[in-house]
């Protein structure tokens, strides 16, 4: 709340620079902060009393969303990327698989490898597993696997970490 819109009828004043001016009316603190050509900000709703400011709240909204710009322009979005194979994969089409993931490895980006079982092959799941690690294998100079596979329903997955 600023200025006017405070209702306390005392109020801590605290001044722009940070010291302690004192306990007293809200209408003298707002005369205070009007003479200094600034704003009555309530930080401290809560206290008893409540603890006002002394600043220039325009400058403080602007100074507030330009700091959160900047945090949002430095964050790094993570991405997953999910990579399938079947057990019964050809070779070409396992490196075709492998230097799809080592580019999204490249670009900062998590894999997940699934392993899909159809039919069958769920008494081979241990096949998957080796498929798995000769996957990692393949991709370990740009990333490494976070935990050992799991088996859900007729999928194996795991997720490959950038290096």
């Amino acid at each position: 709340m600023v200025n006017e819109e405070i209702r306390e009828n005392e109020v801590r004043l605290i001044d722009e620079d940070g010291s302690l001016v004192g306990i007293m009316s809200s209408d003298k603190a707002l005369e205070i902060a009007y003479q200094k050509n600034l704003d009555m900000v309530l930080i401290a709703p809560a206290a008893k009393p409540p603890v006002c400011r002394i600043m220039d709240y325009n400058k403080y909204v602007f100074d507030m969303s330009k700091k959160e710009r900047e945090n949002r322009k430095n964050q790094k979005v993570i991405n997953i990327k999910e990579v399938r194979l079947g057990l019964g994969i050809g070779e070409h089409d396992f490196q075709v698989k492998v230097k799809g993931a080592v580019k999204f490895l490249q670009d900062g980006d998590k894999v997940k490898l699934t392993v899909r079982f159809g039919g069958r092959e769920m008494n081979h799941t241990s096949d998957g597993e080796v498929l798995i690690d000769r996957f990692a294998d393949a991709v370990r100079e740009y990333g490494v696997m976070d935990k050992r596979p799991k088996l859900e329903g007729r999928r194996m997955t795991v997720i490959i970490n950038a290096k």
